[in-house]
């Protein structure tokens, strides 16, 4: 009886030691990446994704850009999630597909040579999905590349990105029936219709899917592929906690084609990266009006260095949607090579309320702006007119830096236009360097504690 007890309990221990070697396989592996800045910033996690590859051409896809492999990408993205996560291998070749969808722990790796091309027929983004529309949620037509509360996901490899472009041209223009759907949404927004009935994917409403939207995702990896073109914006990170983009080479030149949008996220590293846009290049948002109020999650904590931009409206943007708040923004040691309208660029209006606190640019250059650095509070677009007032709220804005940073040519060092209701404080210039200054030098307004400290330059064109 004694030996029977042993032999039972010896059994028992081998099955727990088993399902204890069991679970710790599971457990998720990360590896952690401390991120200096001027502000409490903390390690930020990139998932170790388990060493399972699955390739799309086992699911049925097919190369040569002809036939449609977004049911074949799904099967291959279900079947590395339903394993516990791994690689969906995309191999060289041409590769047509509508939206791609993510689950749970799948990296979405595109081969040397590999360009997944992504379909301009509308109605391949269908059904529609929960996204935002320039700051506001809504549901629109899919993303073509999609995720919604994923955790663990990637897009990775050196293959490319290149959407079809020609369908979506006639919708650039934003004719009537776009303008109007567009001031339905904003009155939804504005009168919290639940998002569920923002229905905005009918009729003539035009409004253009994102290339890359994450939306409220965990862990996030972009790393060392390139992009071309984009019907909206091109990247866009939208309620998540931490992300790494790295390695990236995006080009898109089309209407409103922003190269990242980081909107009320928090936790962000984006470094090594070449962006040459149609608008704004890289971009801290964080939702508009009474939508972000609503919401109520800042845009905090994020780091963007080793970085350059050849074209973009602006080489650092924050806002104008920025009604949830934007804090703890640093760039460093990042070049504008071409030309760009604002070298850094706070934008809001009197609907905004929210707060930009603490941000921050260090040791960085550009060859040709229209403003080294520009904040501005009355920066309302189409919209000045297009829709009313439903509330007002001023934007508070404070600790703001630029240092040891140079310009070749501009047309103004600086221009500061703030509100009266709350006016602009605590703005930091020093070790700035500029060759031609064209226009005039600088220009304040509502504005209190602008330091200059060797802020110099070479000539004037005035």
């Amino acid at each position: 009886m004694k030996r029977l007890t042993r032999i039972i309990f010896t059994l028992l221990c081998a099955v727990f030691a088993m399902t204890a070697s069991a679970a710790r396989q599971q457990e998720p592996q990360y590896l952690t990446h401390p991120v200096q800045a001027p502000f409490a910033m903390e390690p930020l996690k990139e998932y170790v994704f388990p060493d399972r590859r699955f390739v799309i051409t086992r699911y049925g896809a097919k190369a040569g850009g002809e036939y449609n492999n977004t049911k074949a990408i799904a099967k291959a993205i279900k079947a590395c999630n339903k394993a516990g996560g791994g690689m969906v291998v995309v191999p060289k070749g041409e590769w047509l597909t509508g939206p791609v969808h993510f689950m749970n722990n799948v990296n979405l790796h595109l081969e040397e040579g590999a360009v997944l091309v992504f379909s301009d027929n509308y109605q391949d983004y269908l059904p529609a999905v929960q996204t935002s529309w320039e700051g506001m949620e809504c549901f629109n037509y899919s993303p073509l590349i999609y995720a919604f509360a994923c955790e663990n996901i990637a897009i990775t490899g050196k293959g490319r990105l290149q959407p079809r472009i020609k369908g979506w041209t006639p919708w650039f223009k934003r004719p009537k029936a776009h303008m109007e759907a567009s001031k339905q949404l904003y009155t939804w927004a504005s009168t919290d219709v639940p998002v569920e009935q923002r229905q905005m994917a009918v009729g003539e409403n035009n409004m253009r899917p994102h290339l890359i939207h994450f939306n409220r995702c965990r862990n996030v990896l972009l790393d060392g592929f390139s992009i071309k073109g984009a019907p909206f914006w091109t990247i866009h990170l939208f309620l998540c906690d931490g992300g790494i983009a790295r390695n990236l080479n995006v080009y898109a030149h089309n209407h409103n084609n922003d190269g990242i949008d980081i909107e009320m996220t928090r936790n962000v590293l984006v470094e090594n990266c070449k962006f040459d846009q149609g608008d704004d290049a890289i971009v801290i948002k964080s939702g508009r009006n009474r939508d972000a109020w609503r919401v109520n999650q800042p845009t905090e904590n994020v780091v963007v260095r080793n970085c350059t931009v050849v074209k973009g409206h602006c080489f650092l943007g924050v806002g104008s949607e920025m009604s949830g708040g934007v804090r703890n923004i640093y760039m460093e040691n990042c070049e504008a090579t071409d030309s760009v309208f604002r070298m850094m660029y706070l934008k809001t209006n009197h609907r905004r309320g929210g707060f930009i606190h603490h941000v921050y640019m260090k040791n960085c250059k550009g060859t040709c702006a229209g403003r080294m650095f520009e904040i501005d509070t009355d920066v309302l677009y189409q919209w000045k007119g297009l829709v009313p007032t439903y509330e007002t709220r001023i934007t508070s804005i404070h600790d703001i830096y630029m240092e040891d940073c140079s310009i070749e040519r501009t047309d103004a060092i600086y221009e500061v236009k703030g509100d009266a209701r709350n006016p602009i404080r605590d703005i930091y210039l020093k070790n700035l360097k500029i060759g031609l200054v064209h226009k005039f030098l600088n220009k304040s307004s509502n504005a209190f504690n602008i330091k200059s400290d060797n802020v110099k330059y070479e000539r004037t064109g005035f």
